[in-house]
């Protein structure tokens, strides 16, 4: 039974660092005050809670469906794993070599720099990509297509306490701002930028092997 716990406990750990890493959640503060910077408190509560629960429900629907994917578009986990690892590598080197700021103004594309009170904000950008990007889905597909239902409910709860995190450090955006400063902000970037990457090529190197079958 120990055995079993240290199993799922390791488990939950490799998969909490891996979409923390990814999502990182702080580097979106700075462009989630911008967006809700003319809304009062009751605003900004309300597209944070938007935000997360659409990420959420994004990344519940990819977990779960993950095999059905699979199977209707013949996919095989080994080339998930490949493709994967290739978004998540790109995202990690672009978040160690790149400014915080160049990085949230490209995610940001064509939206206004100024949120209104619907949903559309919550929905793009900070929905996705920043919180539910094409990284953060295939590595939540990844870590959950092979396992048992246990894993992916683990899966899915780690999820669901970096959503809530992400409501909270949303919530407290600019204390956190003016607390740590942007260049401490720009350092835990590129920190998980690093991180980001070395997982990156875990998965490119698992997928590979299972590719090859060696």
């Amino acid at each position: 039974m120990m055995a079993l716990f240290d199993n799922y406990f390791a488990f939950a750990t490799t998969v909490f660092m891996g979409l923390l890493a990814i999502v990182n959640p702080i580097s979106a503060i700075p462009v989630f005050l911008e967006l809700t910077s003319n809304m009062d408190k009751k605003g900004k509560r309300n597209i944070a809670t938007k935000s997360v629960l659409v990420a959420f429900c994004i990344i519940l629907i990819f977990s779960v469906a993950g095999k059905l994917i699979f199977h209707v578009f013949g996919i095989t986990l080994a080339a998930l794993r490949v493709t994967g690892g290739i978004l998540v590598f790109v995202v990690g080197y672009e978040m160690v070599r790149g400014d915080g700021n160049k990085a949230a103004s490209s995610k940001l594309g064509s939206q206004p720099v100024k949120a209104d009170q619907g949903i559309s904000v919550a929905i793009t950008p900070l929905a996705m990509p920043f919180l539910a990007g094409p990284g953060t889905i295939a590595t939540a597909m990844s870590y959950s297509a092979a396992k048992d239902l246990i894993h992916l409910g683990i899966v899915i709860a780690v999820y669901a306490v970096i959503c809530y995190g992400s409501f909270l450090l949303f919530l407290a955006g600019e204390r956190i701002v003016k607390i740590i400063g942007t260049n401490v902000m720009m350092v835990i970037t590129k920190m998980m930028g690093l991180i980001l990457a070395v997982i990156g090529v875990q998965l490119i190197a698992q997928g590979v092997r299972e590719l090859l079958n060696f």
